[in-house]
C-alpha cells in the first residue's frame, strides 16, 4: 500500500480497516509498546475476543465506554474492541481527577468504565456522583477499598476466547469516539467523532509522514490524545509499524528511537527544544540521520535548524494546523518546505474561509477568523455531545468557526495568528501572542512562555510575558527585554516580564491565559518602563 492510496473522500470504518490490514499483513507488526510487539493478525483476534466479552457485559451499538488507561497494549485493545461493537470509546486524560473526571464520565453517560489499578482511587472519590456507571473492569490487582457500591471485576478474568466474527453492521458515519476538549474557559465538551473521521485522521497522517511499507514511526504521545490516535490510525491504514513509548524522557529519547528503528517521529511542541539543547550521548551520535522526519507544532526556526544540522533530520515539519473538531485543516505533504511561519495549505478534505466578525470573507493577507466546511461526508466532527446550542453556535452561516484567527497569503498558505480571545491590540496594531511566543521560544534559556494582555490605567492593555526558565538558565528580565527588542516589532515588545516556576494550566496542560490576565501586574512583575527602557518606532 502506498501513500497515493490515501486520498481524501474515501469512506471507511475502524473494523473494516483492521480486517483489511489483518488479511494483507497478518504477520507484520502493527505496534510495539515497551518492547511488546503485536501483529495485525494477533491484534484482530484479541479485539474480536474482547468485543464478545464487552457484549456479554451489556455493551451494544451506540453505548459509551470510558477508559482510564496508561499507554499499554490493552489501551489499543479497548479502543478497537469497543468500536468493533459499534459502541463509543471515551478515553479520559490521566491528569483528570475530582470534578474534571466526574464531569466527563457523567457527561458521556457511560455504564462501563475500564480503569488501571493506579487510578481506581480517583473513581472511588467520585463513585457517588457517577450514577450511570454500573460496572468497572480493573486492569491489575483489585484495590482493597470499595468503589461506592459499583461492582468491580478484574480485567484478566474477561479476556475472552470467542473468535467468531462480530455480527454488527457499522457505517462510516456511525459514532466511534468522544474526545473531550480541554475546557479552558468552561466545562469540557465531547467532540463526536465518527468511524470515517478517525480513518480520515489516518489517511491525512499517511500523507503528512509518507507512510509506506517498511517505514516505522515513533511517538511518546499518550493514547488518550487525538494526535496519538492519528498516528495509530496512520499505521493501520498504511499497514506500517508504530513504536509507542510509555513515557517521554530526555535521557532515553535516542535510546528508544534507536531501538525502534524509526525514521519518523511524531512529537509534541515542548519536546523539540528539550532534545535540541540536551547534552550529546553516544546514542545521539549513533542516531545521526536515522530520523528522516519529525512532525509537531510549533517548532521555532532556531530549533528546527538544530534538529537538521545536529541530528541529521531531513524534514522538520511544523507546517500543520488542526483542531479536535476538524482534523488537520491545513498541512503539507512529506518533503514540501513552504514559508517558515505558515501552517501549510488547506487539506484536500476541506474548504477554507477567513471571515470577519459578520462572517464576510476578507481579502488575502487580512486577519480574520479561520472557518471551514467539509468537501466530503464524515471527515470532521459531528458536533458536541448533548450540546446542540453550542454546536449550532460553532456552525454559524454554514461555516464551522474555529475560534482561531489567521490569514491566507496570495499562494494559498494559511497562517495561524492566535486564539481569538488571546489576540491583542497594542498601539493601534494587532499582536499575535502565538507569534510573539514563538520568537521567545528561540531563546535557549526559556522553557515555557505565555504572552497575554494585562489591564492597566492606560486606555489599552499592555503586553506581559510570563516565563518559565530552563533549569540552570542565568538570564534576567532586563536581558530578555533587550534581546526581544532586536527580534520583535516595536509594538510587540512586552512591557511586563515575570518569571515563575510554572504556568497556570488546566489538567491537560493548556495554559489558562484568562487567569494570567486576571492576575495582571503582581509584586513579582518587572516593568520595562519603570526600568527606563523606552521603545520607539524605527525609521
Amino acid at each position: 500500500m502506498t501513500v497515493s492510496n490515501h486520498a481524501a473522500g474515501q469512506q471507511d470504518t475502524l473494523a473494516e480497516a483492521l480486517r483489511r490490514a489483518a488479511a494483507s499483513s497478518r504477520d507484520d507488526i502493527f505496534f510495539d509498546i515497551a518492547g511488546e510487539p503485536v501483529t495485525f493478525g494477533e491484534f484482530d483476534r484479541r479485539t474480536t475476543r474482547f468485543a464478545h466479552v464487552l457484549s456479554a457485559l451489556g455493551v451494544s451499538k451506540g453505548d459509551t465506554v470510558v477508559t482510564i488507561s496508561e499507554t499499554h497494549a490493552d489501551t489499543l485493545l479497548y479502543w478497537f474492541s469497543i468500536t468493533k461493537l459499534g459502541a463509543v470509546w471515551v478515553p479520559i486524560n490521566l491528569a483528570y481527577r475530582h470534578e474534571f473526571l466526574r464531569h466527563q464520565i457523567a457527561d458521556s453517560g457511560a455504564r462501563l468504565v475500564i480503569c488501571d489499578t493506579d487510578y481506581m482511587d480517583r473513581l472511588s472519590e467520585i463513585a457517588d456522583r457517577i450514577p450511570d456507571v454500573k460496572h468497572i473492569l480493573c486492569r491489575g490487582p483489585l484495590p482493597d477499598f470499595a468503589c461506592g457500591g459499583i461492582p468491580v471485576d478484574t480485567l484478566d478474568h474477561h479476556r475472552g476466547e470467542n473468535d467468531a466474527a462480530i455480527e454488527v453492521e457499522i457505517r462510516p458515519s456511525d459514532l466511534a469516539n468522544l474526545t473531550y476538549t480541554s475546557g479552558t474557559t468552561g466545562p469540557s465538551k465531547g467532540c463526536m467523532i465518527s468511524h470515517n473521521y478517525m480513518c480520515t485522521q489516518g489517511r491525512q497522517h499517511c500523507r503528512a509522514m509518507a507512510l509506506e511499507r517498511g517505514v516505522v514511526q515513533w511517538t511518546p504521545l499518550p493514547l488518550f490524545h487525538s494526535a496519538a490516535m492519528a498516528a495509530v490510525m496512520g499505521a493501520l491504514i498504511s499497514g506500517t509499524r508504530i513504536s509507542i513509548s510509555t513515557r517521554f524522557s530526555v535521557t532515553t529519547f535516542w535510546d528508544e528511537v534507536a531501538k525502534s528503528g524509526a525514521s519518523r517521529a511524531f512529537l509534541m511542541s515542548s519536546i523539540f527544544p528539550l532534545i535540541a539543547y540536551a547534552p550529546d550521548t553516544p546514542t545521539t551520535k549513533d542516531c545521526f540521520g536515522q530520523l528522516k522526519m519529525i512532525l509537531g507544532v510549533p517548532i521555532a526556526p532556531e530549533v528546527r535548524r538544530i534538529w537538521e544540522t545536529r541530528f541529521g533530520v531531513e524534514f522538520a515539519c511544523s507546517w500543520c494546523y488542526g483542531q479536535t473538531e476538524v482534523n488537520r485543516l491545513a498541512m503539507v505533504p512529506f518533503g514540501e518546505k513552504p514559508p517558515e511561519n505558515c501552517a501549510g495549505r488547506v487539506s484536500d478534505e476541506f474548504e477554507l474561509a477567513i471571515l470577519d466578525k459578520d462572517d464576510r470573507p476578507v481579502p488575502a493577507g487580512t486577519v480574520g477568523e479561520i472557518c471551514c466546511r467539509p468537501l466530503y461526508p464524515n471527515v470532521m466532527f459531528d458536533g458536541y455531545w448533548n450540546r446542540p446550542e453550542e454546536t449550532a453556535h460553532a456552525w454559524r452561516n454554514l461555516w464551522m468557526h474555529t475560534g482561531d484567527m489567521g490569514w491566507v497569503d496570495g499562494d494559498g498558505y494559511l497562517y495561524f495568528s492566535d486564539r481569538a480571545k488571546d489576540y491583542l491590540r497594542v498601539r493601534g496594531e494587532n499582536v499575535s501572542s502565538f507569534e510573539v511566543e514563538k520568537v521567545f521560544l528561540g531563546h535557549a534559556g526559556i522553557l515555557e512562555i505565555a504572552i497575554h494582555g494585562v489591564h492597566t490605567d492606560s486606555k489599552e492593555d499592555q503586553i506581559k510575558a510570563t516565563i518559565v526558565l530552563q533549569e540552570g538558565a542565568n538570564v534576567s528580565e532586563h536581558e530578555l527585554c533587550l534581546w526581544s527588542i532586536d527580534r520583535l516589532p516595536y509594538f510587540a515588545v512586552p512591557r511586563y516580564f515575570e518569571f515563575r516556576a510554572e504556568l497556570i494550566k488546566n489538567p491537560t496542560g493548556r495554559v489558562l491565559k484568562y487567569k494570567l490576565r486576571e492576575e495582571g501586574v503582581t509584586t513579582a512583575t518587572w516593568d520595562r518602563e519603570a526600568a527606563g527602557i523606552q521603545i520607539r518606532r524605527r525609521k
